[in-house]
């Protein structure tokens, strides 16, 4: 990934207010076994580059009409046993 000027490293406070999304939640993304959120650590402080958070991010959106499709399927699955 090519560096941008607009890129930022913010901190898990920062990032903590960019997305709001609790500190803890973010240690927990960061240390999950199964695509972690990328990050850095000097020392003991933990650095995210914001535009690796917004690309791990967009890999956990969720598909609205998938969802439809699964509920659809439920509800006729549902019918079909009455």
């Amino acid at each position: 990934m090519e560096w941008q000027k607009s890129d930022k490293y913010l901190d898990l406070k920062a990032l903590s207010e960019y997305s709001s999304m609790s500190v803890s939640a973010l240690r927990g993304y960061i240390n999950a076994s199964s695509d972690p959120i990328p990050s850095f650590t000097l020392k003991r402080k933990i650095l995210i580059k914001q535009s690796e958070f917004e690309a791990w991010m967009g890999r956990h959106r969720s598909d609205a009409s998938k969802v439809d499709r699964i509920v659809d399927e439920v509800l006729r699955d549902f019918s079909r046993a009455q």
